[in-house]
């Protein structure tokens, strides 16, 4: 059965960010991700980790200016420099909270993205992140909800993962993006098995809690262990009211959350 841990970016949004970890816990799960901690201390994350007995499973190198557009820079232009120090500060945070996946967004096209670029910078970054025993993760976003997003598609993180060539570097692997890009969630799952290192679920078309109606998660989460994967499913989907309402899900895909 998959373990779930809670996007903390994304659920109990209607407590503090630090608090966020508490509710987690008291709703069942055993693991959290979230987009960026940077703006707290480690050792307060660490202390919230500790006190509720969770795992942090996956966060993000910082992405540039978030607030001005930019959706990570591993791909863009003269940026190396920063994104070199944006490796250095998500590895001293993966190592605070005992974290062991990293995910580095590409960027947008309109912003400079470039092929080669993103190959040298993930090298940089798998290079420096094996030292922790860390896994730097790619994710294809859709271009519906992300226009210009340099990385779209399955087959493109294929063969990036490919051209890299590092053992620590893997697909993270977005059924919601997945299917709102390309469709044959399924079929893709067995097929780019070997690769994925980490899910993340939310149910077409609004990115709502998964379910078993436009896209049927009983399916998809007896694919996921099927395939033999053994990592986590990331619970990245905006809830259609409070976090805690909407947690009827598992029970109906015929999973829980522990």
């Amino acid at each position: 059965m998959p373990r779930f841990a809670a996007n903390l970016s994304m659920l109990f949004t209607d407590v503090p960010f630090l608090d966020r970890f508490e509710a987690a816990a008291e709703a069942g799960f055993k693991g959290v991700e979230f987009l960026f901690p940077y703006a707290f201390d480690a050792e307060e994350i660490r202390a919230r980790l500790d006190a509720h007995g969770l795992e942090v499973v996956l966060f993000n190198l910082p992405p540039g200016h978030w607030d001005e557009g930019e959706r990570g820079i591993t791909a863009l232009k003269d940026r190396q420099d920063e994104f070199a120090a944006g490796v250095d500060l998500a590895l001293r945070y993966a190592e605070s909270l005992g974290c062991s996946r990293l995910h580095a967004m590409a960027g947008l096209d309109a912003h400079g993205a470039d092929g080669d670029i993103y190959r040298a910078n993930l090298k940089l970054a798998a290079q420096w992140a094996r030292e922790q025993d860390v896994t730097i993760l790619v994710e294809p976003i859709n271009t519906i909800d992300m226009p210009g997003y340099f990385l779209s598609t399955t087959e493109a993180a294929r063969d990036v993962i490919a051209e890299v060539g590092a053992r620590n570097i893997g697909l993270q692997f977005d059924i919601y993006h997945r299917h709102k890009m390309q469709g044959g969630v399924l079929e893709a799952i067995a097929k780019f098995a070997p690769l994925i290192r980490h899910y993340q679920c939310a149910n077409p078309p609004d990115r709502s809690e998964p379910d078993c109606n436009v896209l049927d998660y009983a399916a998809v989460f007896r694919a996921i262990d099927a395939s033999g994967f053994k990592g986590w499913v990331g619970c990245e989907y905006k809830p259609k009211g409070r976090t805690l309402d909407g947690l009827g899900w598992p029970a109906r895909c015929g999973v829980s959350l522990g």
